[in-house]
C-alpha cells in the first residue's frame, strides 16, 4: 500500500529540488542518486520567479559525464524507463553527436528508437564507431524478429491456405472437419450419417508464389520506427516460398533493398533517414515491379505528406487499383500513438478505396492475414481504431 510519504517522495522526483519545500527532503542514497540522474537531464537552469519547479533542462555534453549518466540510469530504473530518458536526452540535448563514440554505444540501452537515430547518422559516423553501432543495431533487431516471426508465418500461411480453399477438392484434400460442420443441416437419422451438399477443402499446395508482396517504405526522419519495423517483417516475409517480396525505400529517390532482405540489420543500414518525400515516384518504381496485378499487395508505409506530385501520385494508385492491385497504406508501423499525416491525401486515398491507418507492429501479422485473404482491411482497420479507444 503506498503512504502518504511515498506518494511526497514520488512528487520530489518527479519536480525537482524547487518542489522540496512542499514534498520534504529525500533521504536515502539510492533517492539521491536517482534525483542526480534526473537532475542531469532536467534541470540545467534552476526555476526563475514564478515557475512551477517543473524539471526542464539539460545535460553538459561531455562523453565521460553521459558515459557516467548512462550507467546511473541503468542501475536505478526499470528498462522501459531508462528507454525513455534515452529518447528525451537524444531529442531534447543534442546527444546524438556523442553517440558516434563507441564506449557510450556499449552504455545505452538498445532500442528502436536507439536504432533509428544511429540510422540517421550512418552516414556520418566514423569508421571506429560503426562496427558498435552494427551491434546495437542487431540486437535489437534479433530481439524484434524471434517476437514477431512466428506469429507473422502463421498468419500468412493460414491466409494463403484459406485462399486455396475449393469447393471441389481431391479425396485426400477434403477438410472434414468443416464439410461436416457445413451440412449438418443434411444428417439423415435413420442412416446415422451426413449426406454432405457442399465439400469443403484445400487446393493442394503450390510450390510457385502465390502472391506478389511489395513494402515501400518512406524514409523520412518522421518515420524511423516504421523503417526499422517493417525492414524486419519484410525480411521475415523473404523468407516465405510462397511470397515475392520485394523492399523499396523512398524519400526524393527510390531505392531497390530487395537484394539485401535476408538480413534486416544489411536493409537497415542500406537506408539513409531524413531529407525529403516523392511518394509518386515511389509508387511508379512500384508499379514497374507488379506482373500480376490480382495477386499483388502493395504496403505503402507513408505519412502521406507529398513532396511531389500529388495528383499524379493519385492517377496511378488508381490505376493500380482498377487493374487489381491490393494496395494498404500505413500512416505508421510503430507504437508510438497517432502518427502526424496529411489528412487530405488520406481522404483522396480513401475515395479511391484505398484505405489508410496507423499499425502497431503486433497488429501487423493479423493485417497480411486479412490483406492476402483478400478480406475487408477497412473494417477490420475500424475495429482496430475502435478497441484500443475502448482500452484507454
Amino acid at each position: 500500500m503506498t503512504t502518504d510519504a511515498d506518494r511526497l517522495r514520488r512528487w520530489r522526483l518527479v519536480l525537482g529540488q524547487a518542489a522540496e519545500e512542499g514534498t520534504g527532503h529525500l533521504t536515502s542514497r539510492d533517492d539521491l542518486a536517482m534525483d542526480g540522474a534526473l537532475g542531469a537531464l532536467y534541470d540545467a537552469e534552476k526555476p526563475g520567479p514564478g515557475e512551477t519547479g517543473r524539471r526542464a533542462g539539460g545535460l553538459e555534453g561531455s562523453a565521460p559525464r553521459v558515459a557516467r549518466w548512462l550507467g546511473d540510469i541503468r542501475t536505478y530504473f526499470p528498462s522501459s524507463v531508462v528507454q525513455v530518458m534515452q529518447k528525451d536526452a537524444i531529442e531534447r540535448l543534442d546527444l546524438a553527436t556523442l553517440l558516434l563514440e563507441p564506449e557510450l554505444l556499449d552504455a545505452v540501452e538498445p532500442d528502436v528508437h536507439l536504432v533509428g537515430t544511429l540510422l540517421s547518422l550512418n552516414r556520418v559516423m566514423p569508421e571506429t564507431t560503426k562496427a558498435t553501432a552494427r551491434s546495437v543495431v542487431e540486437k535489437v533487431v534479433r530481439e524484434i524478429e524471434s517476437r514477431i516471426s512466428g506469429r507473422t508465418a502463421a498468419a500468412v500461411t493460414g491466409a494463403l491456405n484459406r485462399a486455396a480453399r475449393t469447393s471441389r477438392p481431391r479425396h485426400s484434400d477434403i477438410d472434414w472437419n468443416r464439410t461436416i460442420r457445413r451440412n449438418l443441416s443434411r444428417y439423415l437419422p435413420e442412416f446415422k450419417t451426413v449426406v454432405p451438399e457442399q465439400i469443403v477443402g484445400y487446393g493442394r499446395k503450390a510450390r510457385a508464389v502465390q502472391r506478389d508482396v511489395v513494402l515501400a517504405i518512406d524514409q523520412s526522419g518522421s518515420m524511423a520506427a516504421s523503417v526499422v519495423y517493417a525492414s524486419i517483417f519484410g525480411a521475415v516475409l523473404a523468407s516465405m516460398r510462397s511470397l515475392k517480396t520485394s523492399l523499396v525505400v523512398f524519400d526524393t529517390a527510390v531505392v531497390d533493398l530487395t537484394d539485401k532482405l535476408a538480413d534486416p540489420v544489411d536493409v537497415l543500414f542500406g537506408t539513409q533517414l531524413g531529407g525529403g518525400t516523392d511518394i509518386n515516384r515511389a509508387v511508379a518504381y512500384c508499379q514497374g515491379l507488379v506482373t500480376r496485378p490480382t495477386d499483388t499487395l502493395l504496403i505503402l508505409i507513408t505519412d502521406l505528406y507529398e513532396g511531389g506530385a500529388r495528383d499524379q501520385m493519385l492517377r496511378r494508385i488508381a490505376t493500380m487499383t482498377a487493374a487489381g492491385v491490393q494496395i494498404v497504406v500505413l500512416l505508421a508501423l510503430s507504437d508510438d500513438g497517432a502518427p502526424s499525416f496529411d489528412h487530405d491525401n488520406a481522404a483522396a486515398l480513401a475515395a479511391l478505396g484505398v484505405p489508410a491507418f496507423a499499425c502497431t507492429p503486433d497488429q501487423f501479422p493479423d493485417l497480411l492475414a486479412i490483406a492476402l485473404d483478400r478480406g475487408d482491411v477497412t473494417r477490420w482497420a475500424r475495429v482496430q481504431t475502435a478497441d484500443r479507444q475502448m482500452t484507454r
